[in-house]
């Protein structure tokens, strides 16, 4: 070894120790599991209509893998050690999509880029998915956008809310994915209900 490289090597090992390429990784992670999904195998038959779930907006407090809470009507916090495994426009997303193909009803299609024409587009902004101190409620909001083939609009707000939950990760967790899986359901009856 080289002179320079013999003094750069002690520094190089305590620089190590001071160097954080990231935090603590959280000791588990949250998402959400549909309550029910298409089994294996199944097909969508010539006819039925064709779904596409498309990208679902979000406000800034929802576009982190943080769980928000709204401490009163102009404050918000983030729940401390609950992370989503990913966006949570993505999972509910997902949930929706996943929803809507186990009624069996429907070929769906919730990726941007669709290899055939939709009879029906689903798109929406998921306004709120995080815990309410004041009432201790885990809250999913969905502001749901439907588009038919002859471009005719309807819009409805669909909202779940599960109440007497401990400001704690696993259960604000399980709460969110109860309350995420009933609005799932109502938009997947809402659009098969056209």
């Amino acid at each position: 070894m080289t002179r320079p490289a013999l003094f750069a090597l002690p520094l190089l090992l305590a620089l190590s120790g001071c160097i954080s390429l990231g935090g603590d990784p959280p000791a588990s992670l949250l998402t959400l599991s549909p309550a029910a999904t298409a089994p294996a195998g199944a097909a969508s038959a010539a006819g039925q209509p064709v779904v596409a779930v498309q990208s679902i907006d979000t406000p800034a407090k929802l576009d982190v893998l943080r769980v928000p809470v709204a401490v009163s009507d102009t404050e918000l916090a983030y729940l401390q050690e609950a992370f989503w495994v990913e966006k949570p426009a993505r999972l509910f997303r997902r949930l929706v999509g996943e929803t809507i193909r186990a009624r069996g009803k429907a070929l769906v299609i919730d990726g941007d880029s669709t290899a055939t024409l939709p009879s029906l587009t689903l798109r929406g902004t998921l306004i709120d998915m995080g815990y309410d101190a004041p009432s201790q409620s885990a809250v999913v909001r969905f502001d749901a956008v439907r588009i038919d083939p002859e471009g005719k609009v309807s819009t409805r707000r669909f909202e779940a809310r599960e109440t007497g939950i401990a400001p704690e990760t696993r259960a604000v967790g399980a709460a969110l994915n109860t309350a995420a899986n009933r609005v799932a359901g109502e938009v997947a009856d809402w659009v098969a209900g056209g």
